[in-house]
């Protein structure tokens, strides 16, 4: 497989293909804001849904939950967003544009550290008040050179109004994550499940951050889907630290072995005392390769048993858990594994993008179980009604168990091509041959090789190849 590709060759390849458009793209767009396609929004399914099979389906320990966007704001006093959910910001004084304090340091650092002998400066170790000195030390400026405004606190959280009568409004939040809707149900889960702990609770769903940083793509956007896991124990009978590593495990598996992705391209990274999170005793992220650098992909934190007191302590509820043994009432601690699926649909375009230069063309190597379509089927000629017929009948019948494309437009060569770079793992092509002895050519994505099949053979040569 050739270098990673730029950022640039996945926006240019997801916008032509239909994966990723920019939102309101008419009236030119609203910044961190995009649509998919009719193949990304595919993808991104197939993405969420075997999330959900591999952590909620499969295991016993596991029950779903799906929570609304707009929840009581006190959830989000309690739990301490609407006091601590900040970004540091610094505005251009000529342009008035804004930006993160830390992506500004960190991207000076890339230029000046080793000359200014600043190399074991860690941006992620600076509290507010240490990065304004280094801005005012060193004259730090915007990417357009132009004086920076002093650094405040910028909240992520977006707020909006509910009541019918004007002036009477009461202020709520769309929310940040969507941990908190577990949170808040975690009595109601116990009350009506048979559920026992250790188990976990998890949640996909639509979270929105105030974010100002730009030029990632899909990677940091306004509104985006969580999936996110919590996972409660009994502190006294489970070690936090070998629940944290088997979740850590888990984690990797489904990175490699179910969505694929070459291990060279993930690291773990542990976060400094610093940089937890106010409600986290330990945090890890699992940093992806992308083609900005290594980055976030999926974090996973000990939250203790923070959340829960909160919403006790606030609400007035009783959130204790009663051990069906002793009868010991206590609050349960939890570990969250969380990501973003967005990042996981950013990672897997860039991982499987191949310029297969050899064959001139762009291939999008997904494993199969993630590919917008299972297989393609093409009538040699549209014009000819007995092809056609029968590529129907073919596309009918595969239809019933796949996701399937249908395509009989220009060559057949440039259909390969166009569902190459879409990444559907099989072409069918129904030709003359076909009419005579019921064979269809199947053509590999991968190899390109095609090979000659009996049309009795064609439902077990594709669920060798994409089950």
């Amino acid at each position: 497989m050739s270098t990673q590709p730029t950022l640039e060759q996945i926006v240019a390849l997801a916008k032509r293909r239909g994966f990723v458009y920019p939102t309101s793209d008419i009236y030119g767009g609203l910044a961190n804001s995009y649509d998919y396609g009719p193949v990304g929004i595919e993808l991104l399914k197939n993405i969420r849904d075997a999330w959900w099979q591999y952590f909620i389906t499969r295991r016993p320990d596991m029950v779903g939950l799906q929570s609304q966007i707009l929840l009581h704001p006190q959830t989000w006093v309690a739990s301490g967003h609407v006091e601590a959910f900040h970004d540091p910001l610094v505005e251009d004084l000529v342009t008035h544009k804004r930006f993160r304090v830390d992506h500004i340091i960190e991207n000076w650092l890339s230029k000046k550290a080793k000359d200014l002998n600043l190399e074991m400066l860690v941006v992620e170790d600076m509290d507010l008040d240490e990065m304004t000195a280094l801005i005012k030390k060193y004259q730090i400026s915007s990417p357009d050179g132009n004086q920076l405004s002093k650094p405040k606190r910028f909240s992520l959280l977006f707020q909006t109004q509910i009541g019918s009568v004007t002036g009477e409004k009461s202020t709520v939040y769309l929310r940040g994550e969507t941990a908190q809707g577990i949170f808040t149900n975690f009595k109601n889960v116990l009350d009506s499940t048979r559920i026992q702990l250790p188990f976990g609770v998890g949640n996909i769903g639509t979270s929105f951050r105030n974010e100002v940083t730009t030029g990632q793509f899909v990677f940091r956007t306004l509104e985006f889907e969580l999936a996110e896991i919590e996972y409660f124990f009994d502190p006294q009978k489970e070690d936090w630290q070998q629940l944290m590593t088997k979740w850590k495990d888990q984690m990797w598996k489904f990175a490699t072995e179910i969505l694929g992705i070459n291990d060279k391209n993930l690291k773990w990274r542990q976060h400094t005392d610093k940089e937890r999170s106010h409600y986290s005793l330990d945090t890890w992220d699992l940093d992806f390769n992308f083609p900005f650098g290594y980055k976030e992909l999926w974090g996973i934190a000990y939250r203790t048993d923070f959340d829960l007191k909160q919403h006790q302590k606030f609400s007035g509820q009783n959130m204790e858990y009663t051990d069906p043994h002793t009868q010991r009432k206590f609050i349960p601690h939890v570990i969250e594994p969380a990501v973003g699926l967005a990042r996981f649909f950013l990672m897997t375009l860039c991982d499987a993008y191949w310029d297969d230069k050899e064959n001139k063309r762009i291939v999008l190597k997904l494993k199969s179980n993630l590919a917008p379509y299972k297989a393609a089927v093409f009538p040699l000629a549209k014009n000819k009604p007995e092809l056609v017929a029968k590529a129907k009948e073919i596309f009918d019948d595969l239809s019933q168990k796949y996701h399937v494309a249908w395509d009989d437009r220009s060559s057949i060569g440039k259909r390969y091509l166009y569902q190459d770079e879409i990444g559907t793992p099989c072409c069918i092509t129904i030709d003359y041959e076909t009419l005579e002895d019921n064979t269809v050519t199947a053509r590999d994505r991968d190899t390109t090789q095609q090979i000659r099949l009996p049309l009795t053979e064609l439902a077990d040569y594709l669920k060798n190849k994409i089950e």
